[in-house]
């Protein structure tokens, strides 16, 4: 969170207040039912978060870069809802829960900063669930690319040169998709000029009609899809951890 602390506010911080910790590409860094205890700020890296079933196993629920906030859901019951899955070697800042709700005591920057987290996670799900019932395979994706590039964008990256750390069967997961469609949707934009695909390496040639997919439903643009307080604060945020 980009909240500037000098002096005694840092004099107060615990030492065991934000510590780095590496997780590497396959490992969990918290799981469904694990105790609640701390936020993870992503410094590097990318991961997956999903969510299992008996009958309809894993369900992919987020991707997350550096900038993101992980371990939000555990807030309500004091333990995690999901799993946090690391899609390649990364680093995260792990903030102590109990320190930051004792530091954020009369300091109403970093509570509202933290609500407007809050609120991003909040209407990014609402809008996930919106896309997921009302639009085809076509607009499902060229929606999820669009998004990734504003986040990239947000973090003064290259928006058109998407190298994606997911697979198809993840994207497809996440987008209520089998791989083949979300396969077949990649072949059809390829094909048609708006998108260079070569394996994970996604180059954008045709913004504008990827745009054009999209443009129907306002709330499946990129500012909706991360949030507007996101889109705004995502590349302060990835440096100031």
């Amino acid at each position: 969170m980009p909240v500037d602390f000098s002096g005694p506010a840092l004099d107060q911080l615990n030492p065991g207040f934000s510590l780095l910790r590496s997780v590497p590409r396959g490992a969990t860094l918290f799981q469904v039912d694990d105790p609640f205890e701390a936020l993870y700020a992503v410094r590097s890296g990318f991961f997956k978060t999903r969510v299992g079933s008996p009958d309809r196993g894993d369900q992919v629920t987020g991707f997350h870069m550096p900038g993101d906030m992980l371990g939000l859901d555990g807030i309500s019951t004091d333990r995690h809802c999901c799993d946090a899955v690391a899609l390649e070697d990364s680093q995260v800042c792990v903030i102590a829960y109990d320190e930051l709700e004792h530091l954020s005591c009369g300091r109403t920057e970093l509570q509202h900063k933290f609500h407007k987290i809050m609120g991003d996670e909040i209407v990014r799900e609402q809008i996930v669930m919106m896309l997921l019932g009302n639009t085809r395979a076509e607009e499902r994706v060229a929606a999820f690319l669009l998004n990734l590039a504003a986040r990239l964008k947000a973090r003064d990256l290259s928006p058109d040169k998407l190298v994606l750390r997911m697979t198809r069967e993840e994207i497809g997961s996440y987008l209520g998709l089998k791989l083949e469609t979300v396969s077949r949707c990649f072949s059809k934009l390829n094909e048609e000029g708006v998108l260079h695909v070569r394996q994970r390496h996604i180059r954008i040639v045709d913004e504008a009609a990827l745009d054009k997919l999209v443009n129907r439903a306002k709330w499946l643009k990129p500012a909706g899809l991360m949030g507007a307080h996101a889109a705004a604060q995502h590349g302060a945020a990835a440096s100031a951890v």
